[in-house]
């Protein structure tokens, strides 16, 4: 197709490219103009994919960034709320340094791409395979997972994300706002990037995913990603799971550990220097919080706060002699173990 066809179906709204996806994929303006370049020199770009739906309209499973820079540079590209993002001004590119600076429209002519670029960029063929309509809803999931999990642009969670807008906005939505609460938050020491990268989210669908599956579930993980996009999708499309249930189970959790230990939840006690130290551990996470969680879902009422900031000081030293915690053990491995673990020692 050409890309004037292409941004024409988008218009017409019969070209869905999921604006939320735009935080999960970050090309920059460098990126960007190369693939304007490419356009402009007849150099073939990667295909495009879509999904297509019942009503026929197409749903983009990878190319997102392609035609997101096509529309962008037009000035065509709009955001989740519907308004127009800013137009893209191209930088320079090995081949074509004199785009530097230009737009598709300008105040200043000499800024502006000329007629025949504009042309040569509007007739450009993309290639669209097309995954075809299908009782099977999984199948654009599946498709989509495989062709961007392991890209140098989106993490596991990104593409997770991503998974479950296509299958519940509002469910996404919903996890969203949980990883933005402040006691969650509080319990947490996270680097920007972790963040950037959605490491907050994860950790909420694996909180998620762990208090609500038995350990023969857990113990059946092969690939940690997997399982999480498997439970993670099912919850998301399931029209009688127990939000409210779990988020009372996730506060009650969250604020008792931002009282108690604030962003030390998850760190490991140096009982030579008498203090906490270090990052978050994960492994700590899927003991403490998922354990707490599991408590309150079964219908227990919480520790008591003092007894518990004690024995949380020995959780470590207990928890790194097991054989499954450990540099080199792979988390399908750890998993099953730790939260089992958890569950007893929340217990105690």
């Amino acid at each position: 197709m050409s890309v004037s066809e292409m941004i024409t179906m988008y218009k017409d709204k019969e070209l869905n490219l999921h604006p939320e996806f735009q935080r999960f994929f970050r090309w920059t303006r460098e990126q960007k103009s190369r693939l304007v370049e490419s356009l402009l020199l007849g150099i073939p770009v990667p295909p495009v994919f879509v999904a297509e739906r019942e009503d026929a309209k197409w749903d983009v499973i990878d190319g997102l960034q392609r035609l997101s820079t096509i529309l962008e540079l037009l000035g065509e590209l709009r955001d989740e709320d519907g308004n127009l993002r800013p137009p893209l001004q191209l930088t320079k590119t090995h081949y074509l340094p004199a785009l530097e600076g230009m737009k598709w429209a300008a105040e200043d002519p000499l800024m502006m791409l000329s007629e025949s670029a504009q042309i040569k960029v509007k007739r450009a063929r993309l290639d669209v395979n097309i995954v075809k309509s299908t009782s099977d809803g999984d199948v654009r999931y599946e498709v989509f997972q495989r062709l961007n999990t392991g890209g140098a642009t989106a993490t596991d969670q990104e593409v997770r994300n991503c998974l479950v807008v296509m299958a519940n906005r509002d469910f996404f939505s919903w996890v969203k706002r949980l990883s933005e609460k402040e006691q969650f938050r509080g319990t947490l020491s996270l680097t920007d990037r972790a963040i950037d990268e959605a490491f907050d989210m994860e950790l909420v669908s694996r909180f998620l995913a762990f208090v609500s599956s038995s350990i023969e579930d857990l113990s059946g993980i092969d690939e940690l990603g997997s399982f999480l996009n498997r439970v993670i999708l099912q919850q998301a499309k399931q029209p009688d799971f127990p939000r409210e249930r779990l988020e009372r189970a996730f506060d009650a959790t969250f604020d008792f550990l931002a009282e108690a230990l604030k962003e030390d939840s998850f760190r490991k006690y140096d009982h030579g220097r008498a203090k906490y130290s270090g990052p978050m551990v994960v492994s700590i996470f899927e003991v403490v919080a998922v354990g707490l969680g599991h408590r309150l879902l079964s219908g227990a009422a919480l520790p008591t706060p003092a007894e518990f900031v004690e024995r949380h000081r020995d959780l470590w030293g207990e928890l790194s002699t097991q054989p499954y915690v450990g540099s080199g053990i792979r988390a399908s491995t750890r998993i099953p173990q730790t939260v089992e673990f958890g569950r007893g020692w929340v217990n105690r």
